[in-house]
């Protein structure tokens, strides 16, 4: 281009700060003189962003929270759009937060000001009538995993899968005595990893299933040692309270380092959710479970359409880790699963293999293909 490349950005939590930093890091090797502003977190900022509000007013979670602060996001989500009108960049990238970023990027389009997005909304496993409102407010979409890009396709909306950076980032072949070694757990013998889920809801309803389930292994396998590494101070206290009331368990409680912990493992037992990916990029063999209230599970379950819950599922296509919802998730269940990958070689080595596939089929070079993305949308440069 004769001038600086100029893009509007926005991401609302941290996770989008993250990726939005590597795209403007990529970006920048190409467009020496890049201006971006909108919002975005430190990360963004240590890129040369401009945040035109702080990215923690965004940061809002649960059904109440948002409500109460509905008035000040609607008056940020106003400020930005009548910036833009005012300053047109030459593209607009909404980061993720589909809920507040779509009314933007279809208002921006409306303008003539190309938009793209980046994370797609889970459209494929529930309210898939989306898709309509996305076709209306971004002209490509920017997908982290090659199966999503079909869906908007099929619907007129064009389509990149960009890969995941994690798949960049973490390395599954690892020392893993050394590991064992820093985490201050044992280095011989064998070593099962439990992920009962960042939140107390989770903890109440997974934690005492786990250590039920552990507890039931330990039983037919007494040589296994167990690890929980805890998801924040709060946390680390509602387990180590359950712990106390597990009794006989020879396990190890951590304070975060969740990745280390999976990674020293030899098989992981973990909640359906983020972790999951983690586990499957380090290639550990792995069990999911999850239960969820009642009510709320009646409500999931006839609104989500897709076939599987864990994600490395979701990705091969197929039920290549065990996952145990619900009514399903008993102790001697996940028992039973976990025993199966220490003890059967063949079954252990045929799940890694998948996940070593998926690893692959995610590894695609996640900043640079944005990039390429992104330019089939400038005038003059593909689009």
């Amino acid at each position: 281009m004769s001038r600086p490349l100029r893009i509007g950005m926005l991401a609302g939590e941290a996770s989008g700060d993250i990726l939005g930093s590597r795209v403007l890091r990529a970006l920048r090797q190409h467009y020496p003189d890049l201006q971006a502003e909108g919002i975005g977190g430190p990360l963004m900022q240590a890129e040369g962003f401009h945040s035109l509000w702080p990215m923690e007013r965004l940061s809002v979670m649960g059904f109440v929270e948002p409500l109460k602060r509905l008035p000040e996001l609607l008056g940020i989500r106003r400020g930005l759009y009548r910036h833009f009108r005012d300053n047109p960049p030459d593209i607009f990238l909404g980061i993720d937060s589909p809920d507040f970023v779509l009314a933007l990027e279809g208002r921006l389009r409306a303008l003539g000001i190309p938009t793209a997005h980046l994370v797609s909304p889970s459209v494929w496993a529930w309210r898939q009538g989306r898709i309509k409102r996305i076709r209306r407010s971004v002209d490509h979409m920017l997908c982290l995993f090659p199966f999503e890009t079909g869906i908007y396709r099929e619907n007129g909306v064009p389509a990149t899968c960009v890969g995941h950076p994690l798949a960049e980032e973490i390395e599954p072949e690892q020392d893993r005595a050394a590991l064992r070694r820093a985490l201050g757990l044992p280095e011989t013998g064998r070593l099962v990893a439990l992920l009962p889920g960042s939140r107390r809801g989770e903890v109440e309803l997974l934690g005492p299933l786990f250590l039920d389930a552990a507890r039931a292994l330990q039983q037919r396998l007494p040589d296994l040692h167990w690890v929980i590494p805890a998801a924040g101070p709060e946390r680390r206290a509602q387990l180590a309270a359950l712990l106390e009331d597990a009794g006989g368990l020879d396990c190890s409680l951590l304070s975060g380092q969740s990745r280390e912990a999976m990674a020293a493992a030899d098989a992981v037992l973990l909640a359906s959710g983020t972790a999951t990916l983690e586990a499957c990029l380090l290639q550990r063999p792995m069990v999911v479970a999850y239960r969820m209230a009642p009510l709320s599970w009646a409500l999931v379950s006839r609104l989500v359409r897709s076939p599987f819950a864990a994600l490395p599922n979701i990705l091969a296509g197929r039920a290549l880790v065990p996952e145990l919802l619900q009514a399903d998730a008993t102790p001697a269940a996940l028992a039973d699963a976990l025993e199966g990958l220490l003890e059967q070689p063949a079954t252990r080595e045929s799940q890694v293999a998948g996940l070593a596939s998926i690893r692959d089929s995610l590894a695609l070079g996640f900043a640079e293909r944005c990039v390429e993305a992104l330019q089939t949308l400038l005038p003059g440069e593909g689009g």
